[in-house]
């Protein structure tokens, strides 16, 4: 007899399901959107199915949010919950640029793979920087790259730039000029400081489990040895007594 499927059961099906399909759209989606900005002067048809995509990919990851509050038991706690994912999937509607759908797609792919429960903080933070890293320069050269006066006109310059910004080193050979590059720097270097927070908090907690593992050990061998030396000493009280009693 088969057990009816609870809707939590449902929407924990449908998470672990739909999490593999989704981060490769969310890699297709990376691949879609640095296309036209790395290669600007590609092929029209290319640039369109570029377009096209990142359309396709933000559409698939707005309906599966749509699943997932359909299937969620209380669908307003749900909302709550996941308040970024909401604006990532209302924000291009407001505002259809590739930027803002860029945030969206950070933020919904960031969500599904903070649920996979295989992925360890040191993968995700690793993946989180490289991510910011790679989008970051992007997104900078996207807004900088025409505007007159600018100082970000290649990749490399950006990933340059991007690298020093998100370590807040900030050597000032390079700065956004525009008001939205200035965005960019900002958010870049608090997920910096946020991501640098973390890698040093793992860090921490790695070095304690570490300290407390070994206090543990240690104790245990202490317990032991009392343990051993009790044994020893009651065995020498025995044979004291065996010594002291006159044989028949």
């Amino acid at each position: 007899m088969t057990l009816p499927m609870t809707a939590s059961t449902a929407l924990a099906r449908w998470e672990r399901r739909t999490q593999g399909p989704l981060l490769a759209l969310a890699v297709l989606f990376a691949i879609a959107y640095a296309i036209p900005i790395v290669a600007p002067r590609a092929p029209q048809g290319l640039l369109t199915a570029c377009h096209v995509t990142n359309w396709a990919v933000w559409a698939a990851f707005a309906a599966d949010y749509l699943v997932r509050l359909r299937l969620a038991e209380d669908r307003l706690r749900f909302v709550r919950g996941n308040p970024l994912a909401l604006l990532a999937v209302v924000l291009p509607l407001a505002q259809p640029l590739r930027l803002l759908k860029l945030v969206s797609m950070l933020f919904l792919a960031g969500q599904r793979a903070r649920m996979a429960s295989q992925v360890r903080v040191t993968t995700y933070v690793a993946g989180s920087c490289l991510g910011l890293l790679v989008f970051g320069a992007l997104a900078v050269l996207e807004v900088e790259r025409d505007e007159p006066g600018a100082s970000i006109r290649t990749l490399g310059d950006a990933v340059w730039w991007a690298f020093t910004t998100m370590t807040t080193v900030g050597y000032g050979d390079m700065a956004p000029t525009t008001g939205l590059g200035r965005m960019l720097a900002v958010g870049l270097m608090l997920s910096g400081i946020a991501l640098l927070g973390v890698v040093t908090a793992n860090i921490a907690a790695w070095f304690i489990a570490r300290f407390e593992k070994d206090d543990v050990e240690e104790r245990r061998q202490t317990e032991a040895i009392r343990e051993l030396t009790d044994e020893v000493r009651a065995l020498r009280g025995e044979l004291a007594a065996l010594k002291r009693t006159p044989a028949e």
